[in-house]
């Protein structure tokens, strides 16, 4: 893969070279590659098929925790997240220590590994919201809740410029790998003004399935929003917009 550095950047095919544009700017590369059969069937690329079925475990692991915060997520994810996120699932899928290589999973790997996982790395949750937090999951009652004890806005939050308002949003998931399938409750605090107001505590409380034996993910995040003639209208770049894991549970 070679970067186009020349004033004309070109897409398309030229003989064997390939030129086309990616997040990361215009990139050309070399047709080529071992025939798809080969790598099927020869015990010689065994670590590759091996390899393959683990990352597309991973992606669709990926998939499906990204679909189960789909609604927060909305406003709250960089280009990058698909990418980033299956990367941290192979990291999952290399924790199981029951199953063989090749045939590893998310559910039998170490999921906590995801925790404090950015949705979006251009707005962390750690860089925009600075006043103590609790998340506890209660497994057994099917509550994942998030506790803020009383703050001022205007000292503990950093908001975009523009943002007048912010929701502090949480969401709480129950999912399931194998089946693909999950179940998710979202929670939100009302319109909050970034001022020097002292703001009571909050609570957010999610509620699945009580005592559930699926793994629980729960999100915390941000909305910041600018009031203009009494009306209220989200900033959608989504690049201040922070959702972060702060707390999973599974049963070993």
């Amino acid at each position: 893969m070679a970067r186009q550095k020349g004033i004309v950047k070109l897409e398309g095919t030229i003989g064997d070279v390939s030129f086309y544009k990616t997040s990361d700017g215009f990139l050309a590369r070399e047709k080529g590659g071992v025939d798809k059969e080969r790598i099927k069937n020869d015990p010689a690329f065994q670590r590759t098929r091996e390899n393959g079925s683990e990352f597309g475990r991973a992606g669709r692991a990926g998939r499906v925790l990204r679909t189960s915060f789909r609604l927060l997520l909305q406003n709250a994810a960089d280009k990058k997240v698909t990418s980033r996120l299956t990367k941290e699932m192979i990291k999952v899928i290399q924790s199981d220590p029951t199953n063989e290589r090749g045939k590893r999973t998310v559910t039998d790997g170490d999921l906590a590994l995801l925790n404090g996982f950015d949705f979006n790395i251009d707005g962390k949750l750690s860089a925009t919201l600075f006043t103590p937090y609790s998340a506890n999951v209660d497994r057994v009652a099917g509550t994942l809740s998030v506790n803020i004890p009383a703050f001022v806005p205007g000292n503990s939050i950093i908001g975009p410029q523009g943002a007048t308002h912010v929701k502090i949003v949480s969401a709480g998931a129950a999912i399931d790998y194998e089946a693909e399938t999950f179940e998710v409750s979202v929670s939100k605090t009302n319109d909050i003004v970034l001022g020097n107001q002292q703001e009571n505590a909050i609570d957010l409380v999610n509620n699945v399935t009580a005592d559930t034996q699926l793994p629980l993910f729960m999100v915390l995040g941000l909305e910041f929003m600018q009031a203009v003639n009494g009306e209220m209208y989200p900033l959608k770049t989504g690049s201040f917009n922070p959702l972060t894991l702060v707390a999973i549970n599974q049963i070993p």
